[in-house]
């Protein structure tokens, strides 16, 4: 007999080749202890802390991700123009206009009694301008969507923006999960519709950094305003990750946990 309830991991954005590879080493424990039906990661900074290529987006699918979000940085490495029209399970941002390469939504069959249906957004309040309304857009996307489980990844700075979607969606989406800031919020949660959410999910990076990336050099662009060549960190992995039970029946939350893994008590943490 089927589970009433599936589980879904939510993965905070990869940075880098440690990011990926601290992936490879956490997932198979992760998998082991929680049993998820259905794993999703931000996949935007996968090459090089900045953009996403076939070999790096293969390299996180082969370990066990089934779907990939991605935000403002998708387009960082040419080959994502091909990559993103060619891969289903790779989305970027839904309100992007519509000319660009790929797809802002994909639906991952879990069996054949339920899809889930995970939709990627872009916030406009200190980001590229180019983005159209994805309160609207979100809104319009909604009316086609039949599944009663969706995940939204709502990739955006201001927090104030993340907290109105997540109230705007509320019993209306399963989860509205942040991520763009690489730096975990202490608001996970279900709200009064159903609707779990987090303002920021976090990262797998290195802790020992600032948003992943090497300390001095963006510490000396705010001294100086000089530009500087900014270098993946790997002191002191980190993951964070959100798990969800969903209710298969009417598609609201039942459970949320955010876990933070780190690198040097990994093993002690899941045993």
């Amino acid at each position: 007999m089927l589970s009433n309830t599936i589980r879904i991991f939510f993965i905070g954005d990869i940075i880098g080749r440690y990011g990926r590879h601290f992936l490879k080493k956490a997932l198979p424990l992760l998998k082991k202890k929680y049993k998820p039906d259905l794993l999703i990661a931000n996949g935007e900074n996968l090459a090089g802390g900045l953009g996403i290529t076939s070999k790096t987006s293969e390299e996180i699918f082969n370990a066990g991700v089934h779907v990939m979000t991605s935000g403002n940085h998708v387009w960082d490495k040419k080959e994502a123009l091909e990559l993103l029209n060619s891969e289903e399970f790779i989305i970027r941002p839904l309100n992007l206009p519509r000319s660009n390469p790929g797809r802002g939504h994909c639906q991952y069959r879990i069996d054949n009694d339920c899809k889930v249906t995970i939709v990627n957004l872009q916030g406009r309040v200190f980001m590229e301008p180019v983005v159209d309304n994805p309160f609207l857009a979100i809104k319009e996307f909604l009316k086609t969507v039949k599944n009663r489980i969706i995940l939204v990844d709502f990739h955006a700075e201001a927090s104030a923006e993340k907290q109105a979607m997540g109230f705007f969606l509320d019993g209306k989406v399963s989860a509205v999960l942040g991520t763009h800031t690489h730096v975990p919020s202490f608001d996970l949660r279900i709200l009064s519709g159903g609707t779990a959410y987090q303002t920021d999910v976090g990262m797998i990076g290195s802790l020992d950094s600032i948003i992943g990336m090497k300390k001095n050099p963006i510490i000396s662009k705010f001294l100086t305003g000089i530009n500087q060549r900014f270098e993946v960190a790997k002191k002191e992995m980190i993951m964070d990750l959100v798990i969800l039970d969903i209710d298969r029946s009417n598609g609201k939350a039942s459970k949320v946990e955010h876990i933070r893994l780190h690198e040097s008590t990994i093993e002690g943490q899941l045993s």
